[in-house]
C-alpha cells in the first residue's frame, strides 16, 4: 500500500514535483538506519503517460484510480503553475483540473489525507476542501485563494498549516518545508530530522520575510492603488481616513474591501509597505538606519528595528548584511 499519491497536472512546476520525489527517495533511502519504515509512491495525472511540467520536463505518471487505494495514503498536490489571478481562474475551469478536483472530494470524504503547495493550493480551494479550515499559499495568490475560497482562514505569513487532514504551504519551495511536514507526520520525527540534516534543510515556519507589497495584490485593482497612494506620500504616510479619501470611499468600505482581498487591515497595509519600503533602502543604499527611518515616516530608528524584528525575524544590520 502506498504512503502518498502524487497528483500531478499538465503544467505543474517542476521543481515542486523534483523536490517532492527527491525527499521521497532520500527518505527511502535513510529509513533503515533510523528504525523507520521507507516511505511508498506513485504519481497520477488526470492526463496520464508522458505528462509535461513546466520548463519543458516530462514525467511519466498512471491514470487516475477508479477505486480509492485501501490504507488512506497522503495525496499530494504540487504547484500547478499558476503565477497569476486570470491563468488560476481559467486552470481550474480546465477537464483536467475538474477531474482532478473531483478525485479529491472524493479522497477528502473518504478520511484521507491531502496537502498542496503554492499554487496547488487552489485545486484545494477549487474542491471545497478549505470550506471553514485555516490554510497558506504562496503569498502573492493570497487574494485569488480567497476570492475561491471565501470561507477559508487564509493566513499568507504562515510556511506550512495543518489542518485536521489538510495541510497548505506557500511558495514553490515551501514544497521542501511540506515534505518534511507529511514525513513526519507518516513515519515519525527521527526520519524527517535526519532527512533535514543529511539535505541541509533549515526549518521555516513563515513567509513574512519574503512578502514584497508590490507583488501581494497579485494584480488587485485596490491594493495597487493603496500601496501607490502610500508610497507616494511618504515619509509621511497617510491616515485611513486620508487614505479612504484619496481612494473615494469611506473608512469602513476602505476596511472592509482591503480585508476583503487581503485579510489584512487598512492600517496593516500601510505598515507593510513602509517596511518594505525601508529594506528596500536599507538593501539599495548606504543610507543609515536612521535616515531610513526617517524616510518611511518612523520617528525614530528604534522603532524600524523594532517592527522589522517582528516582521521580517531580522534587524536592519542583519537585512543590509545580507543583501
Amino acid at each position: 500500500m502506498d504512503d502518498f499519491i502524487v497528483l500531478v497536472l499538465r503544467g505543474t512546476q517542476a521543481t515542486s514535483v523534483a523536490v517532492t520525489l527527491d525527499l521521497l527517495s532520500a527518505a527511502a533511502l535513510l529509513a533503515p538506519r533510523h528504525g523507520a519504515a521507507a516511505p511508498r509512491w506513485r504519481v497520477v495525472s488526470p492526463t496520464p503517460g508522458s505528462v509535461s511540467l513546466s520548463n519543458g520536463l516530462v514525467l511519466q505518471a498512471g491514470p487516475l484510480p477508479k477505486r480509492l487505494p485501501a490504507g488512506r495514503p497522503t495525496w499530494i498536490v504540487p504547484g500547478i503553475g499558476v503565477t497569476n489571478a486570470r491563468r488560476g481562474r481559467a486552470l481550474l475551469a480546465e477537464p483536467h483540473a475538474q477531474a482532478a478536483m473531483k478525485l479529491l472530494q472524493r479522497v477528502s470524504a473518504q478520511g484521507a489525507g491531502v496537502a498542496a503547495s503554492c499554487s496547488g493550493v487552489l485545486l484545494l480551494a477549487g474542491a471545497g476542501l478549505l470550506a471553514g479550515r485555516r490554510a497558506t499559499i504562496a503569498w502573492w495568490l493570497a487574494s485569488l485563494l480567497r476570492e475561491v475560497a471565501p470561507d477559508a482562514r487564509v493566513d499568507e505569513a504562515r510556511m506550512v498549516i495543518e489542518d485536521g487532514p489538510v495541510f497548505t504551504a506557500g511558495a514553490a519551495m515551501a514544497q521542501v518545508d511540506l515534505m518534511l511536514w507529511l514525513l513526519r507526520r507518516r513515519l515519525g520525527q527521527a526520519l524527517a530530522e535526519a532527512l533535514a540534516r543529511v539535505m541541509l534543510i533549515d526549518g521555516r515556519q513563515h513567509q513574512s520575510p519574503y512578502i514584497e507589497p508590490a507583488i501581494l495584490h497579485g494584480g488587485h485593482e485596490l491594493l495597487a492603488r493603496v500601496e501607490a497612494e502610500v508610497r507616494a506620500r511618504l515619509p509621511e504616510p497617510p491616515s485611513v481616513q486620508a487614505l479612504a479619501d484619496a481612494l473615494a470611499m469611506s473608512p469602513r468600505t476602505l476596511a472592509r474591501q482591503v480585508h476583503a482581498a487581503s485579510g489584512r487591515s487598512p492600517l496593516a497595509l500601510i505598515q507593510s509597505v513602509r517596511l518594505a519600503s525601508a529594506r528596500a533602502l536599507l538593501e539599495g543604499s548606504g543610507l543609515s538606519v536612521e535616515e531610513v527611518a526617517h524616510r518611511v515616516g518612523y520617528g525614530d530608528a528604534t522603532a524600524l528595528r523594532r517592527l522589522m524584528k517582528k516582521s521580517f525575524g531580522a534587524t536592519p544590520r542583519q537585512l543590509r548584511q545580507a543583501a
